[in-house]
């Protein structure tokens, strides 16, 4: 039998990543997609790399700092990762530039849009306009800071865009001196030009720096460049000397915006003495300076995608959410639910239906309790607000607002104290566990005695990011799961785990048994020569074991197809490893985010949904639900979301033997689209319920053949 535990069997998880935005990258060089989503696209690969650099460079460097010689998955240390990570985000950040400078650029202004580069590339006119919109806009928001005896270098915010200059007092006499002034956040980037053709933008730092010279008067500017810092900021919390989470989460909330400088962007061609003045100041590496040939910080497309005028440049065949068939009249949902079971497809059909479900909890008066967990919500949520409402009429509400999801530690906090204010009962999370499952529980008072109602779900309680993110969400009222999710809230609350579960799995309890035990099971009955087969969806995939069972799974010669947005570390084609198994990325308009689990098992398939990703930290240090979805009309919807994926040839990629990603096959085939296809799906589906008034679940005939 072969050795699975063989280095070369894994790839890096943090090179597997930087593959993944190398495939979003793909969507803003292809030309295929409209103009403007090509810059939404280059938008999310500049956020995605900020994340990287923040939590998973910043992570490599402490352990570097601390001495710590523990390989990882793909036989690498932390000093070869950070070495290996540095020279493929250098590459990445050139590709992103050349994509930028030498399609986008001039792209739009064949489309009627200008992006004046260089402030010196203004006419009269537009300098007048320019320097007028400074003095009244923008002057008096600036704080410009200069370094001397009496002024020590400032400390310069994490993500921050500034200018730096290097002047020379007007006298002519004496060093050149340093000074800074940071481009304010609370102005817009884009600065429109009014009046002529085409439109012309302008972004903020250019018309700053062209005037920069009227924030130092005494001073020549000889030189100044935009530079931008980017800082540690995966915080470390000592959960267990902590005597309170929330204050300790709040000091080290605090403590982000000053962590140690871990990558510096400089624009292309800055002054040698103006870098290395910035370069000591912060204390940065050369390794860790970007030299940028264009604006830093292209996240300022997404809100150029947000200028009027431009919907042509846009994807007009996504269509808005549709209403679920089952759920047009929702008067009473939980007769709806009573009914049967409800599965959902967001972002094709609306989020609103989970809504609702705690609108209605929270003004029943037969409901008696909600809980719910939380990870992420939106800023302005109305989940939020009929949670108080409930706590006002009177409810028994129990909310766990989980204060350790990253970067949303901040919005957690204002919900949490918000929630406590309006006489809910808050828990803050578990000592050293994230609590990253997707749960609501209804109890309600009924005439046939209590009767509990459940929503179980793969995203997050966000009605905002539950249109662009794609997710699976099932309402039932089966006795068993109720009973499960009761179990759930009591052990969240009261740390008493049940003896023993009826459907649902946890982690960290035992989920990942759970997942090898299926994934053992299916190659058993390979070897015995019976039906096996293993279709799983998810974001990432990067547990040894698990990967140990699937190699040792296609060895046994079971079919194994997998369908992973981002990271995977898990290699396909090795001989006598991983000949039976495929991998494929889709990247779209709609960021994949389901994680939908198939087992043959024999002719008697099963079907799971789950809030957990096949990652250690997922199966081993978060509290996750995996939940079955049993009837078999839901499961027909699952299979045909599995099949219509597992056919995609517009938007899927391929994962090769070699470790690059190449796009799937056309050869021989009609442009797929899978998620094109899900949103006409969702469309048929919403206009046949409204027609009949019946219920409809659209499965149309496009099996994956097997």
């Amino acid at each position: 039998m072969a050795d699975f535990s063989k280095d070369e069997y894994y790839t890096n998880r943090e090179l597997s990543w930087l593959l993944f935005d190398k495939r979003v990258l793909g969507e803003a060089k292809d030309k295929s997609n409209p103009l403007f989503e090509r810059l939404k696209f280059l938008s999310i690969t500049a956020s995605n790399l900020d994340e990287f650099f923040m939590v998973r460079v910043a992570s490599l460097k402490d352990m570097v700092n601390a001495g710590y010689k523990k390989k990882d998955i793909s036989g690498m240390t932390a000093s070869e990762q950070l070495a290996a990570v540095a020279e493929e985000t250098h590459k990445l950040v050139e590709q992103q530039y050349s994509v930028y400078n030498r399609s986008i650029v001039p792209q739009l202004l064949d489309n009627g849009l200008r992006i004046i580069r260089h402030h010196e590339d203004l006419d009269k006119e537009e300098a007048e306009y320019v320097d007028r919109f400074f003095a009244d806009n923008v002057y008096p928001v600036l704080t410009p800071m200069a370094v001397d005896s009496s002024r020590p270098f400032p400390l310069i915010r994490n993500k921050s865009l500034n200018l730096g200059a290097l002047m020379r007092k007007k006298s002519g006499k004496g060093e050149l001196e340093f000074a800074t002034v940071q481009v304010p956040s609370v102005l817009p980037r884009i600065v429109t030009i009014p009046g002529g053709t085409p439109t012309r933008v302008i972004l903020l730092e250019e018309v700053i720096e062209r005037n920069i010279h009227k924030l130092f008067l005494n001073y020549d500017i000889v030189c100044s460049y935009p530079f931008r810092i980017m800082r540690n900021a995966d915080l470390s919390i000592e959960e267990d000397e902590a005597a309170d989470l929330l204050q300790e989460i709040e000091r080290q909330l605090k403590k982000r915006q000053w962590g140690h400088a871990i990558r510096l962007e400089v624009e292309e061609g800055v002054d040698d003495k103006l870098l290395k003045l910035i370069r000591e100041a912060v204390q940065i590496e050369k390794e860790d300076i970007y030299y940028i040939s264009g604006p830093l910080d292209l996240t300022f497309l997404m809100k150029m995608y947000e200028l009027e005028g431009y919907d042509h440049l846009k994807e007009h065949s996504y269509l808005k959410p549709q209403p679920v068939p089952e759920l047009v009249d929702e008067a009473d949902i939980f007769a709806k639910i009573r009914e049967g079971d409800i599965l959902m497809h967001h972002p094709y059909q609306t989020f609103e239906p989970v809504v609702n479900f705690i609108r209605q909890a929270a003004k029943d008066p037969d409901v008696l309790a909600i809980k719910q967990t939380l990870y992420r919500v939106s800023g302005n949520s109305p989940i939020i607000a009929a949670l108080e409402q409930a706590a006002d009429n009177g409810k028994q509400v129990s909310v766990l607002v989980e204060l350790k999801a990253r970067f949303d530690e901040e919005n957690n906090i204002v919900w949490a104290k918000k929630l406590e204010k309006a006489g809910c009962h808050v828990i803050y999370g578990l000592v050293g566990l994230k609590t990253h499952s997707k749960i609501t529980l209804v109890v309600r008072r009924e005439e046939d005695g209590i009767r509990r109602y459940v929503h179980l779900g793969t995203g997050n309680y966000n009605d905002s990011t539950a249109k662009l993110y794609t997710d699976i969400g099932l309402f039932t009222s089966s006795e068993e799961i109720g009973e499960d999710a009761t179990a759930v809230f009591n052990m969240l609350s009261g740390y008493s785990e049940p003896r023993s579960w009826n459907k649902l799995s946890l982690a960290p309890l035992w989920l990942k048994d759970r997942f090898l035990h299926l994934i053992e099971r299916e190659k058993e009955y390979a070897e015995q020569g019976r039906s096996a087969h293993i279709i799983a969806k998810m974001n990432a995939l990067c547990d040894k074991d698990i990967i140990k069972a699937l190699y040792e799974a296609s060895t046994a010669g079971v079919k194994i197809e997998l369908i992973i947005r981002g990271i995977c570390c898990l290699k396909t084609g090795i001989p006598g490893v991983s000949e039976n198994i495929t991998v494929r990325s889709i990247v779209g308009n709609y960021l994949e985010h389901a994680r939908i689990f198939y087992f043959e098992n024999d002719g008697k398939p099963e079907y799971y949904c789950s809030s957990a990703d096949w990652m250690p930290r997922n199966l081993e240090r978060r509290v996750e639900i995996l939940f079955p979805v049993e009837k078999p009309r839901l499961q027909a919807k699952l299979r045909h979301i599995l099949d219509c994926q597992l056919m995609d040839t517009v938007k899927a990629s391929v994962l090769q033997p070699d470790g690059s990603y190449g796009k799937a096959g056309k050869r021989g085939k009609e442009p797929y689209n899978a998620q094109l296809q899900f949103c006409m799906e969702a469309r048929d589906a919403a206009r046949a319920g409204k027609h009949t008034g019946n219920e409809r679940v659209f499965v149309p005939e496009t099996r994956h053949e097997e």
